[in-house]
């Protein structure tokens, strides 16, 4: 890109420097979590009998010790369970922490007769009140499947510390009940009911009651989390995609990602003129945009800044991947994020390419090894095909996914053959056969998307798994032959991470560190097809071009690489496939993946 980006002022620049964690709300998440722990300690083991509240404690009504431990108890696993809203400065976590500190103040006077645990317990609620200005971010986008996982995880915790209570009265156990026993005890507890174990004493209503107050919290929780206001997912708006489709006809050119922008499940914020926006999806608290912002490069900022003011109100973690050299430099200016290299697009240059030579014998012979097995291949605009022909494609595409699961997010569109993107292009494989399948002739498919006027970007590559190796091969010098007649210079191939680790690492002269961060990646590809990938584009000999991942602080660098695998969908936590709510938009099925690999690794 030729000149000079334009920077905010120096006011803006001090405001695009958040949201970085606070050291306040991060001491009282911290605290928070103690004073949880000893709730829940306070009501799960005996108390102390030597402790210096006794003698007052022999005087309170006999049925307020198993009540407090079961205050004590639900106390600390909320308060637990509050501690990463209260890091992140959210103000319903702040809401409650304020209640629940006093209720375990008293639960822990109450049963345990702990003076320390209640300075503790207001230890905290101080500061709390006192930066109560510090918790002011808004609530995460949800869903209510999100009930279902509670259910299964609160349910999970509830058994294993219910089974810690009933085990450490032991002393006061009758007879020796098994672990089986003791299981079914916790289960009909948590449901309210009196289980097979017995107590000698009080003991038992303490114990039961304590139960009782697990299987409460996880019935509470879940209901709530099923009935709560639901904020919807990110989606564009038809007014989004509209505005964002304007701005990529002009500056559409600028970067081979910035069709993707328009995936579905992205939401998006626009600069103050207008003239530039950021799409982005939030994913476990870290806000991750993709690409470089789309339009005129002179508004990038303003979208960047509104970016970052949306992020700072909701406490999300800010994040870029795949960004290019030009976009990772724009970040970091004007938000005082880092960068670093993730890896390298494959772009090859139409007019620059050919079969011919000894570098491109192995592809050459490949795809004249396929054409004499009676592979055809056609590259058309989806515009010039028929509705059949492309309910077809998408069938065949949903079908031949490699993963249950779809994947794709910073290089994936999401879609085939709507009808708002008669300009991508699309390359398939065919072969009469003599019992031809559910998808007639049609062996493989690639899907590209426009990059500018001159350009497509690769979207996805899939084939039925009974035809003959080398199928994607075959197919982009299909694309790249054709393009001529299509009007296209550039073809954007897939993202090989780590490309220049591997590519150093394997010559004469590499040092032992480089050879062995080298080692991890080629280890690593046994999973991920890092390697293969990158030997996969290189057969085209295309230019390569770095991208970026842009950050706030090494710290959060994990987060957001689980993050992105979350939106990639090489990690999933959403509902089994049966269980989803179908959704209003098209199905997605779109990541790029081949026998050698995938686009977005």
């Amino acid at each position: 890109m030729s000149g000079e980006v334009p920077s905010r002022s120096g006011r803006s620049r001090q405001i695009l420097r958040g949201p970085r964690p606070e050291a306040v709300p991060a001491l009282v998440a911290r605290a928070c979590t103690l004073v949880g722990v000893l709730d829940i300690a306070a009501g799960v083991f005996p108390r102390f009998r030597r402790s210096r509240m006794h003698a007052i404690a022999e005087v309170l009504p006999g049925a307020l010790g198993p009540f407090a431990a079961a205050l004590s108890l639900s106390a600390g696993v909320l308060l637990l369970l509050l501690a990463h809203g209260l890091r992140r400065r959210k103000r319903r976590a702040w809401r409650a922490a304020v209640v629940l500190l006093p209720a375990g103040a008293v639960a822990q006077f109450a049963y345990r007769h702990s003076v320390i645990g209640v300075i503790i317990s207001a230890a905290l609620l101080a500061p709390l009140l006192r930066h109560r200005d510090e918790f002011t971010a808004l609530p995460d986008p949800r869903s209510r499947w999100r009930a279902l996982a509670n259910f299964v995880l609160m349910g999970a915790g509830s058994l294993a510390l219910g089974l810690i209570i009933v085990s450490v009265h032991e002393n006061r156990m009758v007879g020796d009940p098994s672990l089986a026993d003791r299981i079914t005890h916790v289960l009909y507890g948590l449901f309210g009911f009196e289980g097979p174990v017995d107590y000698a004493g009080p003991t038992s209503w303490t114990v039961a009651f304590s139960l009782g107050a697990l299987g409460w919290l996880t019935a509470v929780t879940t209901i709530y989390l099923a009935f709560r206001p639901e904020h919807p997912a990110a989606r564009l708006t038809e007014d989004d995609e509209t505005r964002l489709r304007a701005l990529l006809e002009k500056h559409g050119g600028r970067d081979s990602l910035g069709h993707f922008a328009l995936r579905r499940d992205k939401a998006v914020v626009f600069s103050p003129s207008g003239k530039a926006a950021v799409t982005y999806r939030v994913v476990s608290g870290v806000m991750l945009a993709s690409g470089d912002p789309i339009g005129d490069v002179e508004a990038w900022p303003g979208a960047i800044e509104r970016f970052m003011d949306e992020a700072k109100a909701h406490s999300w973690t800010p994040a870029v991947m795949g960004c290019s050299e030009t976009g990772g430099e724009v970040w970091t200016r004007e938000t005082g994020l880092d960068a670093l290299e993730l890896g390298d697009e494959a772009v090859v240059d139409v007019a620059d390419f050919s079969l011919a030579g000894r570098a491109m014998r192995n592809v050459r012979q490949m795809v004249k090894r396929i054409e004499r097995a009676g592979y055809e291949t056609r590259v058309r605009r989806v515009r010039d095909l028929s509705e059949g022909e492309l309910d077809r494609i998408r069938r065949a595409a949903e079908d031949w996914r490699g993963t249950d699961t779809e994947r794709g997010f910073s290089m994936a569109l999401g879609r085939i053959g709507d009808p708002s993107d008669v300009d991508c292009l699309i390359a398939t494989a065919h072969k009469a056969d003599d019992q031809p399948g559910p998808y007639g002739d049609l062996k493989a498919v690639l899907h590209f998307v426009p990059w500018g006027t001159d350009g497509v970007s690769l979207d996805l590559m899939r084939r039925d798994r009974s035809a003959d190796p080398g199928m994607n091969e075959l197919l982009i010098v299909a694309a790249l032959q054709a393009s001529p007649r299509l009007g296209i210079k550039q073809i954007s191939l897939n993202f090989a991470m780590f490309r220049s680790a591997l590519a150093r690492g394997e010559k004469i002269g590499a040092g032992p560190v480089l050879r062995a961060w080298r080692g991890l990646l080629v280890f690593l590809s046994r999973w991920f097809q890092i390697e293969s990938l990158y030997k996969f584009n290189a057969k085209f000999r295309p230019r390569w071009e770095p991208r970026f991942v842009v950050y706030g602080s090494s710290r959060d660098l994990p987060r957001i690489g689980f993050a992105a695998m979350q939106a990639e969908g090489f990690v999933n936590l959403a509902l089994p496939r049966l269980l989803r709510r179908r959704q209003p938009t098209p199905r997605a099925c779109a990541h790029t993946m081949s026998e050698h690999g995938i686009r977005a690794a």
